[in-house]
């Protein structure tokens, strides 16, 4: 009894036999496993790629934009533009970048510290400079007093731009923007801008523009509901008397000679003073305030700031009433500048629409994603090359069958050699859903299969025959004897 229960804790010790099917079915999980990892990481890779791509598209467009001086009408535009795109755009996204003047904001331009700038059109610009908008036209308005001066003194019958020579004009702004205008129109009205002085006023110094009795004439630029121009009229007529206003005769030949400016005509009554003036239309030329950037700046970056200020363009007139003049660019007119493919593509209708700006991008992804998969094909049937290799083997085994099955001499024989068949075909079944085998080599198994069944179908039907039927068959299939 002892013995016996020794016996028994024995075998219940003994660990269990791992037969070759089991090893096979963990080699195959192994397989599985390998596999699907692969497939995962390749997933990953693409979900991570295409994710990484859409968040980029999706990313708003932020544009830095000098301009000044701070509390300008330019630098309250820019600020107002900025606070609407925020509330009104998820595509572009404006940061200002205070200057000094126009001069500095050109600069930082040049010097790639910003994307776009605010400034007059004749300035020096920095190289492939592009207009992306116009923010208003300024006109050259020039005028002398008619009246006497505080000590009685008649004033020079100054009547038009020739009679300037030897006199003082009083230019209004502080750069050296509207002093070089006034040369040029000087020089191109047939008279040496050296021979006439100028002083310079600012704009909040108005009151003693008007009362400096050593001028004789005076020079404003801007808008034509330029409240500082207006205010410098009036002022000057309250102290000396109705302004003469000095037409640019010569406006359309300066407009040749410098495409930055272009001629136009001052309407009657435009400036709003009391009375208005002037009373008959005059000729002068204009230069444009604009909102540049450099041509590297990307075209789809360019039409969707264009498109979007004059989305808002109402929004921003609103806040601040100086942004109504601004206007699109004019295509057909040289102005000394190029427009912005981004925006002239808007304007003309010959905007690149998704596909054309990004389609090539789309076919190399796609060639990518290609080449990743047949890289994941190669690494899957390396990875499977052992099953393959069995799968080969067991093929192989199954011929062997066939051959065992012909020779087989009872019925009990052939079902043997049928289960170990059962087994063979239960493992390639098993390879095949774990994509170890392909199409054509599963269709190889089932030729051999089909010998295999044909072969037990004959084998069985000699034994059931009998020895002396089996020998007739055999007979028969020889042919007669042969005479010696």
């Amino acid at each position: 009894m002892l013995l016996t229960a020794k016996k028994s804790r024995s075998k219940a010790a003994s660990p269990p036999m791992i037969t070759s099917h089991d090893a096979d079915a963990v080699g195959r999980a192994r397989r599985r496993s390998k596999a699907f990892l692969l497939i995962f990481l390749v997933g990953l890779i693409v979900f991570c790629g295409a994710a990484g791509a859409l968040y980029y598209v999706l990313q708003p467009i932020t544009l830095r934009v000098g301009v000044g001086p701070p509390g300008s009408v330019d630098h309250k535009v820019i600020q107002a533009m900025t606070d609407i795109f925020a509330a009104e755009s998820k595509t572009v996204r404006l940061v200002p970048v205070p200057a000094q003047g126009a001069t500095e904001a050109l600069a930082l331009l040049g010097a790639g510290k910003v994307d776009l700038a605010v400034g007059r059109g004749d300035l020096a610009m920095p190289a492939q400079a592009q207009v992306l908008a116009v923010l208003r036209n300024n006109y050259a308005v020039l005028w002398a007093p008619s009246g006497k001066n505080s000590k009685g003194k008649p004033a020079p019958k100054i009547k038009e731009i020739a009679d300037l020579r030897a006199h003082r004009v009083g230019v209004i702004g502080q750069t050296a923007a509207n002093p070089a205008l006034l040369r040029v129109i000087l020089n191109g009205s047939g008279l040496d801008a050296d021979v006439v002085a100028f002083s310079q006023f600012g704009p909040d110094k108005i009151a003693e523009l008007a009362r400096d009795q050593t001028l004789d004439a005076f020079l404003a630029v801007g808008p034509l509901d330029s409240q500082i121009t207006s205010e410098a009229i009036a002022a000057t007529a309250r102290s000396r008397g109705a302004p003469r206003f000095l037409p640019i005769e010569r406006a359309e030949a300066i407009a040749l000679k410098h495409p930055a400016y272009e001629a136009k005509e001052i309407p009657a009554g435009v400036f709003n003073t009391n009375p208005a003036w002037p009373d008959d239309k005059i000729d002068s030329i204009s230069v444009n305030h604009v909102i540049i950037t450099r041509k590297a700046l990307p075209e789809a970056f360019g039409a969707a700031f264009f498109r979007q200020l004059f989305a808002v363009r109402e929004l921003i007139t609103e806040q601040v009433p100086g942004a109504a003049h601004i206007i699109k660019p004019d295509i057909d007119k040289d102005t000394g500048l190029p427009i912005h493919r981004g925006a002239a593509g808007v304007m003309n209708g010959t905007e690149r629409t998704f596909l054309d700006k990004y389609g090539d991008y789309f076919w190399f992804a796609l060639l990518i994603f290609s080449g990743v998969g047949s890289a994941a094909a190669w690494l899957r049937r390396y990875l499977n090359r052992d099953e393959r290799d069995e799968n080969n083997s067991d093929r192989d085994q199954i011929l062997i069958a066939i051959s065992k099955a012909r020779a087989a001499t009872s019925e009990q024989e052939m079902l043997a050699i049928k289960r170990e068949v059962d087994a063979i075909i239960a493992k390639t079944l098993q390879s095949f859903d774990d994509a170890a085998l392909e199409e054509e080599e599963l269709a190889a198994v089932g030729l051999v299969l089909h010998l295999f069944d044909h072969a037990i179908a004959e084998r069985r039907a000699e034994l059931q025959a009998g020895p002396a039927e089996a020998t007739a068959v055999l007979r028969t299939h020889a042919g007669p004897p042969r005479r010696s």
